[in-house]
């Protein structure tokens, strides 16, 4: 049975709520437009995942602090200053059903508040003196910059196999989870052997929570409608690849052009199905799951420890 987000946060939520009063403060600014876009960004913020990892994986190596909350701020402004930007890159005017900052003050201020976001958060760690945090945090912004680009390049081509596909997904979507995950656990612990468990964790969670994206997308357990946003988007998706590669050269060449223009969606969605390329993507991403609770099984029993499992489940059977 699948846990309410609710009952995960348990064990951290006097944390969580002292931490959004943190991140309120974090984001206010004397320049009254960058103070309305903040409150607007303050006002849609989604189901904190992502500081939630911070919490419980800094809750299973010792007791939280302000290390911790530094943390978690780092976090959550690095992806807040990418979502902006990603929403300006992929011309997005939505996200989460709400406007996004592009549709509402244009591409140039978006930009710049995403930048501001980003340098925000780093002159957090630096004025704190958080350098592990920082070199940690930073290391992923490269990567998911990285990705980003190899996404970018390979949806041209249309040729990528298996291996590109889950480096580019490691980069762009896995390595900030394992950069939570990790700066978590390093504010407090001082065991490099921990940090990168708990980075090797987060990574694992975050491929399986991009593969259940692309599930959604096909129709698996989805909300969505209609399906195939991602693939009328250009996405190339794990269940396309692993159709791609097993259809006939005519197939594969007809599936590439309805991509490529956009046309007959619902067309190629059922290739996919009818070609395994769902169960493929789903067994692939319950393999990831697996890895990242055998990992979680090598440290001791606490609540914090059976919350975060709980975690994992909630972002790998989530209906959205």
């Amino acid at each position: 049975m699948v846990q309410s987000l609710k009952t995960i946060k348990r064990p951290i939520e006097i944390e969580l709520k002292s931490f959004e009063k943190r991140f309120r403060d974090d984001m206010r600014s004397n320049v009254p437009l960058l103070d309305k876009i903040t409150y607007y960004i303050v006002q849609r913020k989604g189901k904190q995942v992502r500081p939630m990892f911070v919490f419980l994986c800094a809750r299973l190596f010792g007791k939280i602090n302000d290390a911790t909350y530094h943390a978690a701020s780092l976090v959550e402004l690095l992806h807040t200053a990418t979502l902006v930007h990603s929403d300006v890159v992929d011309d997005s005017y939505e996200r989460r059903g709400l406007f996004s900052l592009n549709a509402i003050w244009k591409n140039k201020i978006a930009v710049i508040v995403g930048d501001y976001l980003l340098q925000k958060g780093f002159l957090i760690a630096l004025q704190n003196k958080r350098f592990q945090l920082l070199e940690i945090v930073a290391e992923a912004v490269k990567q998911m910059s990285e990705g980003e680009l190899l996404k970018i390049e390979n949806a041209r081509q249309y040729d990528i196999d298996e291996e590109g596909y889950f480096e580019i997904i490691r980069k762009k979507t896995a390595s900030l989870i394992a950069a939570a995950c990790a700066v978590g656990t390093a504010s407090t612990s001082d065991d490099e052997n921990d940090i990168k468990k708990m980075n090797d964790f987060g990574e694992k969670i975050g491929i399986a929570f991009q593969l259940r994206d692309e599930l959604f997308d096909f129709g698996i357990n989805s909300p969505r409608n209609p399906l195939g946003i991602d693939l009328q988007e250009k996405a190339m998706s794990l269940p396309f690849i692993y159709t791609l590669n097993r259809v006939s050269f005519d197939e594969k060449r007809k599936m590439i052009n309805q991509v490529r223009h956009g046309k007959k969606t619902n067309e190629v969605i059922a290739l996919v199905r009818a070609n395994g390329g769902l169960k493929y993507a789903q067994n692939i991403m319950e393999q990831y799951q697996k890895d990242a609770l055998d990992i979680l099984k090598t440290i001791p029993d606490s609540e914090a420890k059976a919350s975060l499992e709980d975690l994992v489940n909630f972002v790998i059977q989530r209906k959205k």
